[in-house]
């Protein structure tokens, strides 16, 4: 029989007689061929199509010029531009292909296969066995993109080896005699290797190892190894060698669920070259984390920890850059606009000047807030409710062993539009604290008092908008003015100051009712916050500038003259932010003086980004606040990534300190990034001594190879199964 144009013959229509062992049910033998002319030799039971010729058998799909089906052998052969694709979008090209078992196993000429987005394997031969699994012989591996550009064919990196073997149903693509090459020259050879398929997301393997040399630890290797349990669960366990600074061996846990996760850092190190003198044996230790779980719509509790047994531990073998660290355990209810929290605080510093004795610790710390979901006489009602207890080891002159205060707040505000758009806001606010001090000794109770005080005020808001424009620019002008009413008085010196100790005046809290950050210190007396604030919106970006003040009938005594906050009249504050994004962001900050107009604060935040650099600057200077110990400040910051060529990046940062004319830290480098590979060479230097840990500079070498991101199989290093069969 012979056919031409598109022909479509069914395999139930040419179908004989099978024997037992290669029945399949009836829906797996169904085969679907079409061409541009067709053969079928009904004595032999055999099919010869050519032209465009396309088999569907059971969701494998062969594409090729020319074919022949043997339905006695269940065997076709297929020639001449021949691709294999198999159900899960794998696709195989070949000069040649004999395929059996329903086209599931086979042999193929010239072969090439694609796997994933951008996975190639080529080889000479390849051997197809039990639908899933694929040797290749002479074989070569790259999980990089080629450019079809000419003179650009070679891979950035690849591995050839004479056997490659492919496991689909596991994933792992499998080597021998394996000769790593990077940019078509060998670098590495290695008798077993493997790596997961381009379509792995994730797999047990060991990640790719970091390099480096730093003047206070010496030379160093990480050699991370990554363990995957599950899709949402996993652990890394990193070896650290050094050859000045010990060994320390660094582990991380994390794991999510449908209501939460958790995340556990740790490591312990033992250094015999520590301590000032260098010949001391110190062992060192950190653990970070956080969790956290819903345990309904309404309650979610949680963890963060923060804590290390050595001060310079941390900055010593670059784990983190923290010097004070926070651990909480804490439990949340919200309903609402409402919220309940209860939580318990316990704070490490790790500068020098920090006294850990003296630091306290909170047990426990309880917030609930209250705020209808409806309004109340047309206003917002909020009540509040605060109590913490504080213990420390050691008391000082100004604060107790232990201290516990209860606060209760209730605040209502009523906003009110005119018909000129004019916004006034009324505010009413009625606070009341009750503290209970104690002051320990030997264990022993040596005083007890309670202290409570109530803080009434009232606020009036006036602000008036006058917006002008046309098209897409727009120019707004708003003046603003808050009058607040409160009596003198209301900071007993027999309250402990806790939590507000370090008081910052600036443009973000320059118009509030209550700008001090905590609870044991408050302003009073009456005052008045002035300003303006003025807008200009274009089409690619925007200018805000503000500028504001602080009125008072008489100095308020808890704010001392150099504070910024002291006497009648206030420092003027500002700030103006420039922004056409993606391109520039700046953002500048002054504190000027009342008195002699010059510049007691002074912050600059510029982000520049052209293409693919990027460049960062930040300028900070604060004069000196003598009644609080701080003294003079002044910073520059700067980082910068310049994209050069195709992906390759250079880097580089510093930080100054420009009052005491010394560098703090800097570092450059050079980076190369693409889909396939990145490889990052830094020289880091630090500049400052603390304590035990002297000034450094550390050269690092960071690379990985990337295939799905994902590292091989320590696992498979050698095995003897695979590459041991005929």
């Amino acid at each position: 029989m012979r056919r031409g144009g598109i022909a479509i013959v069914y395999g139930l229509l040419l179908a004989v007689p099978a024997t037992a062992a290669t029945q399949k049910p009836a829906n797996q033998d169904q085969m679907l061929l079409q061409a541009d002319e067709v053969d079928y030799d009904v004595d032999r039971h055999v099919v010869r199509a050519r032209g465009h010729v396309e088999i569907d058998y059971g969701g494998r799909i062969v594409l090729a010029d020319a074919v022949t089906y043997d339905q006695n052998t269940d065997k076709v052969s297929a020639d001449g531009h021949a691709s294999v694709m198999s159900a899960n979008g794998d696709v195989v090209f070949a000069n040649h292909v004999d395929l059996t078992d329903h086209m599931r196993d086979g042999v193929m000429q010239g072969f090439a296969a694609l796997i994933g987005k951008s996975g190639r394997i080529v080889g000479n031969t390849a051997q197809r066995e039990a639908g899933v699994e694929t040797t290749v012989y002479n074989a070569a591996y790259t999980p990089c993109k080629i450019c079809r550009e000419r003179g650009d064919t070679t891979p950035l990196w690849s591995v050839k080896a004479y056997r490659i073997f492919y496991d689909e149903a596991h994933h792992r693509i499998k080597f021998k005699d394996a000769t790593l090459k990077l940019g078509g020259v060998p670098i590495f050879y290695t008798p077993y290797y493997s790596t997961p398929d381009p379509t792995v997301k994730h797999t047990t393997g060991i990640l790719t190892p970091e390099l480096g040399s730093s003047s206070s630890i010496g030379y160093y290797v990480k050699l991370p190894i990554y363990i995957a349990f599950s899709d949402s669960e996993d652990a890394t366990i990193t070896p650290f060698a050094t050859t000045k600074g010990g060994d320390v061996l660094e582990g991380e846990y994390r794991q999510r669920w449908n209501d939460g996760g958790m995340w556990l850092q740790a490591s312990g190190g033992l250094n015999p070259h520590g301590g000032l003198s260098g010949n001391v044996e110190q062992g060192y230790g950190h653990l970070f984390g956080s969790g956290d779980w819903q345990a309904t719509n309404t309650w979610r509790t949680g963890y963060d920890v923060q804590l290390t047994n050595n001060d310079t531990y941390l900055k010593r073998y670059d784990i983190s850059e923290l010097d004070r660290l926070v651990s909480d355990l804490f439990l949340e209810g919200i309903y609402g606009q409402s919220r309940l929290g209860l939580s318990t605080y316990f704070f490490e510093g790790l500068r020098a000047t920090d006294n850990s004795e003296v630091i306290p610790f909170a047990l426990p710390l309880i917030q609930y807030s209250y705020i209808p979901n409806h309004k109340v006489l047309s206003g917002e009602l909020r009540v509040d409710f605060s109590s913490v207890a504080l213990f420390r080891e050691q008391a000082t002159p100004e604060l107790p062993d232990a201290d516990e205060r209860i606060t209760t707040e209730v605040n209502y505000k009523l906003p009110y539009v005119t018909d000129n758009g004019q916004l006034f806001t009324l505010q009413a606010d009625v606070r009341s604290d009750v503290y209970h001090v104690g002051r320990f000794t030997d264990g022993n109770l040596d005083e007890s008092r309670f202290v409570t005080r109530a803080l009434p005020y009232v606020g009036f808001d006036w602000r008036w908008p006058f917006a002008s424009g046309s098209g897409d620019h727009a120019f707004v002008i708003q003046p603003i003015v808050q009058a607040i009413w409160a009596p003198y008085g209301g900071n007993p010196a027999s309250i402990p100051n806790e939590d507000t100790s370090d008081i910052e005046f600036g443009d973000q809290d320059v118009f509030s009712f209550n700008r001090l950050p905590g609870y044991d210190i408050v302003e009073t007396g009456p005052r008045a916050n002035v300003g303006v604030q003025a807008d200009a919106y274009f089409p690619g970006g925007s200018v805000e500038t503000q500028i504001g003040e602080i009125l008072r009938p008489k100095p308020d005594p808890i704010f001392a003259a150099d504070t910024g906050l002291g006497g009648t009249t206030s420092d003027i504050v500002g700030r103006m932010s420039i922004k056409f994004l993606p391109y520039i962001d700046l953002t500048h900050r002054v504190d000027i003086d009342g008195n002699d107009g010059s510049l007691r604060r002074n912050e600059v935040y510029l982000t520049g980004i052209f293409g693919r650099s990027t460049v960062q600057v930040s300028y900070l200077r604060v004069e000196a606040i003598p009644s609080e110990a701080l003294p003079t400040r002044e910073e520059v910051n700067a980082q910068a990534t310049i994209g050069v060529f195709d992906h390759w990046e250079l880097f580089a940062a510093g930080r100054r300190d420009l009052e005491a004319n010394q560098m703090l830290d800097s570092e450059f480098g050079l980076g190369y990034e693409d889909e396939c590979l990145g490889i990052a060479l830094a020289f880091r230097e630090r500049y400052t001594q603390d304590r035990d840990l002297p000034p450094s500079s550390a050269v690092l070498l960071r690379f990985s190879f990337k295939s799905g991101d994902q590292p091989f199989d320590p696992f498979d290093l050698f095995p003897k199964d695979i590459f041991s069969r005929p």
